[in-house]
């Protein structure tokens, strides 16, 4: 049986730790269960150790900075990654592990097909945040998932082993689930029973704040993993301006012999210079991306071929 990790980011989650380790430890008994307190001014630490979770620290706060150093610093074969506030049920992690065996290299726990999300979660426009989030998602890279923020995933060593994580707060999800779908790496979704948090458990997300984050790093991604139709786009509407501000002054050259407007003219071959500019920056910005890409294929073949 291959060695499975259990990774449980936590900042102050003492209302629910314990349950959640011994949920997983039911569902998982030969399974190594991490928690990593992230500053808790509670009693986090002391509830986790006691359930006999295996408690280090990140003093970075913010989720992504807890995930970086799990993954730098947990050795196994399968990863399975869920919050501390027992909103996700243990008894999907059976099903979720099989289809990382059977292939999957990142399995998400899909809240919102079972319309368990919508019925539990009390906080409305976190809703329209996650379908919002999806479509962009899912017309940018031109796939086809349900859930793109879910905190409950099961990974392959190899995606943990290969992914970079650069944010450090809850942008988490929408990043992993980006660089697994520019990468190529299998995504699977398995429907899960989500529940709110339980009274007392408070949730650590802004919905604005955090939902501004996520949007930024969507678009930040997309300048990143499609540079050519991100400055393509920044140059059609460099164009567009410089023409709309162009082709009067032209008119009126053809016409009377003259340049009548030479501010105008000034600033629209200034316009047309930024889009030629922003047409070469993707073209270059497109084959850095695909040399990229190549080293990423043989630095995954090293990984493999060195187990």
């Amino acid at each position: 049986m291959k060695q499975i990790a259990i990774l449980i980011p936590c900042w102050n989650e003492e209302k629910t730790i314990s349950k959640v380790i011994g949920d997983f430890r039911e569902q998982l008994p030969d399974a190594d269960i991490y928690v990593y307190d992230n500053n808790s001014k509670d009693r986090t630490v002391e509830i986790s150790e006691n359930a006999g979770a295996i408690v280090r620290r990140e003093v970075r706060q913010g989720k992504g900075f807890v995930v970086q150093r799990m993954f730098r610093e947990i050795d196994a074969d399968i990863y399975v990654l869920a919050d501390g506030d027992d909103t996700y049920p243990a008894d999907a992690v059976k099903g979720m592990i099989d289809a990382v065996r059977e292939g999957a290299d990142m399995v998400v726990g899909d809240r919102l097909s079972s319309g368990a999300y919508a019925k539990e979660n009390k906080r409305n426009f976190h809703g329209f945040g996650n379908s919002l989030v999806r479509s962009l998602v899912n017309i940018l890279f031109k796939s086809d998932l349900k859930d793109i923020m879910s905190g409950y995933r099961v990974f392959s060593r190899d995606f943990v082993k290969n992914y970079p994580i650069l944010v450090g707060g809850f942008q988490l999800e929408t990043d992993m689930t980006i660089f697994a779908l520019d990468r190529d790496f299998v995504i699977r979704e398995m429907p899960i029973d989500y529940r709110d948090r339980p009274t007392g458990s408070v949730s650590k997300l802004n919905t604005y704040t955090d939902g501004a984050k996520v949007l930024l790093v969507i678009f930040n991604l997309f300048r990143y993993y499609r540079p050519f139709p991100y400055f393509f786009s920044i140059s059609i509407a460099f164009s567009l301006i410089g023409l709309r501000v162009g082709v009067p002054v032209v008119i009126g050259y053809l016409e009377t012999g003259l340049v009548p407007k030479l501010p105008s003219a000034v600033l629209s071959v200034a316009f047309i210079l930024l889009a030629a500019l922003s047409f070469m920056c993707g073209i270059i910005l497109d084959a850095v991306k695909r040399s990229g890409m190549e080293s990423f294929e043989l630095g995954m073949k090293h990984t493999r071929s060195g187990r």
